[in-house]
């Protein structure tokens, strides 16, 4: 899932999300990496979030975001 703020006049950066479900939130940002998922915002310059979900059977939600200077 990718996410563009339009109107915020540049104060919020784009996100790429990546939901995982019984693996790690570090799995997902890795996946947002190696399928090089980042190239939606060639035409972009700035921070990008990378943001991994991962939610697990126990009801167990974890967060993992990585701040990419493009």
């Amino acid at each position: 899932m990718i996410y563009t703020p339009l109107h915020a006049g540049g104060k919020y950066p784009p996100m790429i999300i990546e939901l995982k479900s019984n693996k790690t939130a570090s799995r997902a940002v890795s996946q947002i990496k190696s399928k090089e998922y980042f190239h939606a915002f060639d035409y972009y310059c700035g921070k990008i979030l990378f943001v991994g979900i991962n939610y697990d059977e126990k009801k167990k939600h974890t967060c993992e975001i990585e701040v990419v200077e493009k």
